[in-house]
């Protein structure tokens, strides 16, 4: 996977279509942070058929978990256009 810094000179680009792609892995890798980030807080809240909780430990966190959930949905839903956006104009990304 890409990390922020790989995508500088994408961003940096006169062409719009580099820094569209620049967008996208940016975006994409942001999503997947919050998303395990998300994950992590969820399974230290979950109970096991057992009625124990896991021994997980919650990350710290200042957010309430439903901002961050809904946080992840709009950037989900935001990568979605832009996959959409790049079929149209026949971007690979």
């Amino acid at each position: 996977m890409k990390e922020l810094k790989d995508t500088v000179e994408m961003m940096n680009s006169h062409d719009y279509k580099e820094r569209f792609k620049a967008e996208y892995h940016q975006t994409k890798i942001r999503y997947e942070k919050l998303k395990a980030f998300n994950t992590k807080i969820e399974a230290a809240d979950r109970v096991c058929c057992f009625g124990e909780k896991p021994k997980v430990e919650e990350p710290k966190h200042d957010c309430p978990i439903d901002v961050l959930t809904e946080q992840q949905n709009l950037m989900g839903r935001y990568l979605h256009i832009l996959e959409v956006r790049a079929v149209i104009e026949g971007i690979e990304l």
